[in-house]
């Protein structure tokens, strides 16, 4: 943790280095040829939406009483092309409410952060920010029985009603002291969110945080770390947390050139993941090194096995930020199952799929535990080409070896899809997969749901969205209470 001195002389340098980073902003160049994650696709809506009476294909099944909801970043005015990072634009929520084998509502709003309701004219929302964003567009989950849109980099949760308006800005009813992260993995036994969480001008700490079943935090557990480094995501086995400390780090330079998402790769940091036992501290980690550089925005599930080892699926990038100041970037991407030995403290890495791909869900229902599906989608055509989803959902047999891939056609472009079990008590493969389709050429939308266990066959529904959602982050079904 900071020293009285340490954070005394930060709050002194914070603003100079501020006022360098304006100066610097204002002499930076737009991209050739126009911002990637501002055109095409990427174009952001306009307006918020109130659509009712929704045409539907197929037969919604009445099993699926809830909301599926999606969030990404839509600014609210064109921002400055020159320093303008996809991972910082004003967070937009979009939600399809589902009921009685209808599509009852679909419904789009702006993250009500300050620059938000400055710009629509709106009274600031109540609640507790950080000052430096308060921003929330990474993914959107319900926790504690309540609707947050979350975000990483020190952002606290922001809460939503049902239908997506802001209520306030909320750090679990003033239980968090740090930020939040975009990834909070609920343990099934237990009810608990935990998540692994980063600051952005903290170099030398990330935090485990623990939000119990009734939406508090019940853990703020620090952990040493140096440069700064992003941390996306974790998971969690039965007993550990898992914690990727990768060489994605802070980069004062970017921060000085004006860049709004100040992040560099940075090799020279190292590879690590720790396990971090549940109610352990820094001192119990076990750190196990990687012997190449690599990048993890997103495993899949974790699980023990009967040696001691921890088994983890993960999608891993070649590098990342390293091609590109406005984006992701890098070489490649694909698809590894990691073995990690507590005992050599060495990580076994194994291709399950090279194909380009991202944003990896499975039935959630077995976190912890050995499973056999995982699911993903393709990437642009081209392996280092981020700026746009494939046209492929891929479903990976984790048993069999096999990849089935599922192609909606030229110019459609599928989202993260989340697998929704049919009942509490139906197997891994008997559920849906549910996920949103850009219609590129036709500019709309479609809600689609399939059959998990007849993945090649007709969907099961598509709900009609008569316009086109930009390509966001993360999506969610959230079953009705």
């Amino acid at each position: 943790m900071a020293s009285v001195i340490e954070k005394t002389i930060r709050s002194a340098v914070t603003p100079v280095m501020g006022a360098v980073a304006n100066f610097n902003r204002r002499r930076l160049k737009a991209p050739e040829g126009g911002h990637p994650y501002l055109q095409g696709v990427h174009v952001p809506m306009k307006e918020e939406e109130t659509i009712s009476a929704m045409q539907v294909t197929g037969t919604i099944p009445a099993e699926l009483d809830g909301r599926y909801m999606r969030i990404g970043p839509n600014p609210v005015t064109p921002p400055d092309e020159a320093s303008y990072h996809w991972f910082t634009g004003e967070g937009m929520a979009h939600g399809i409410r589902v009921q009685g084998g209808e599509a009852v509502w679909y419904r789009n709003r702006w993250i009500r952060s300050n620059a938000v309701s400055d710009a629509l004219g709106e009274e600031r929302k109540p609640g507790t920010r950080n000052p430096r964003a308060d921003t929330a567009n990474t993914n959107i989950v319900e926790i504690g029985g309540k609707t947050f849109a979350i975000v990483e980099a020190g952002g606290f949760p922001v809460e939503l009603t049902d239908d997506l308006e802001t209520v306030a800005h909320n750090p679990f009813d003033g239980t968090l002291t740090n930020g939040f992260s975009a990834h909070p993995h609920f343990d099934p036994k237990t009810g608990e969110a935990h998540a692994i969480v980063y600051d952005a001008p903290v170099a030398n700490t990330v935090w485990h945080v623990v939000v119990g079943p009734e939406g508090k935090v019940t853990r703020e557990e620090p952990i040493a770390v140096k440069d700064g480094p992003s941390i996306h995501d974790c998971q969690i086995t039965e007993n550990n947390v898992l914690v990727f400390d990768l060489p994605a780090t802070f980069s004062m330079k970017r921060m000085l050139a004006g860049y709004a998402f100040p992040y560099d790769w940075n090799p020279d940091h190292g590879a690590r993941v720790g396990l971090l036992p549940k109610t352990g501290t820094d001192a119990d980690i076990i750190w196990c090194e990687l012997d190449e550089p690599c990048y993890v925005y997103h495993p899949a599930n974790a699980f023990e096995t009967d040696d001691g080892k921890t088994v983890v699926d993960v999608v891993v990038h070649e590098s990342t930020y390293a091609e590109t100041a406005f984006g992701p970037g890098g070489q490649w991407s694909r698809f590894e199952r990691w073995t990690i030995d507590p005992v050599t403290k060495k990580i076994d890495r194994k291709i399950l799929s090279d194909r380009p791909q991202e944003f990896p869900r499975y039935d959630e229902r077995l976190t912890s535990q050995p499973y056999r599906y995982a699911y993903t989608i393709s990437l642009g055509g081209e392996q280092g080409d981020f700026d746009i989803a494939g046209t492929e959902l891929l479903k990976h047999d984790l048993q069999s070896g096999k990849t089935l891939s599922r192609d909606f056609g030229e110019e459609r472009h599928p989202g993260e899809f989340v697998f929704v079990p049919r009942s509490d008590d139906s197997g891994e493969d008997e559920g849906w997969l549910i996920g949103l389709v850009i219609d590129a050429e036709n500019e709309t939308t479609e809600l689609t749901i399939l059959n998990a266990d007849d993945f090649l066959g007709e969907p099961q529904a598509v709900i009609h969205v008569p316009h086109r959602i930009p390509p966001g982050f993360h999506g969610n079904w959230v079953p009705s209470s």
